[in-house]
């Protein structure tokens, strides 16, 4: 009886490469600082947070899915970044008006909320 070779390990591969955007195509997204007032688990949802935010002109609110690494009173207070010209969308009954950035692992299982290094109004533009 001959045994079945074992294939060799193999690479890792990369993962595939997003669409190239032009400068025009990413000069039209409004990124801003914005402060965190309030924060609340979403009513029907169990991975969404309902934040409410102030960018400087107005207040907002958006909702993020990120329970199980921030809870909501480590939101409060905190200056995140928003992309504040995304259409509203309603998500799971709530209306969120715009979307906070955050970077993450390749499983999800470690997400971090972008700040700024340092204090800087609510409003601020990020380029």
């Amino acid at each position: 009886m001959s045994e079945i070779p074992t294939p060799p390990p193999s690479e890792p591969t990369a993962p595939a490469a997003p669409a190239v955007i032009t400068y025009d195509d990413f000069a039209k997204i409004d990124l801003r600082v914005a402060k965190v007032l309030h924060a609340q688990p979403h009513p029907n949802a169990d991975k969404l947070l309902v934040l409410k935010i102030d960018l400087g002109f107005e207040q907002r609110q958006i909702c993020a899915g990120i329970v199980g690494h921030y809870t909501p009173e480590q939101l409060v207070g905190k200056n995140i970044v928003v992309v504040a010209n995304l259409a509203p969308r309603k998500m799971r009954g709530e209306v969120s008006q715009g979307m906070l950035l955050a970077a993450s692992n390749s499983d999800h299982t470690r997400v971090i909320v972008l700040t700024p290094d340092q204090p800087i109004e609510p409003g601020s533009k990020i380029s």
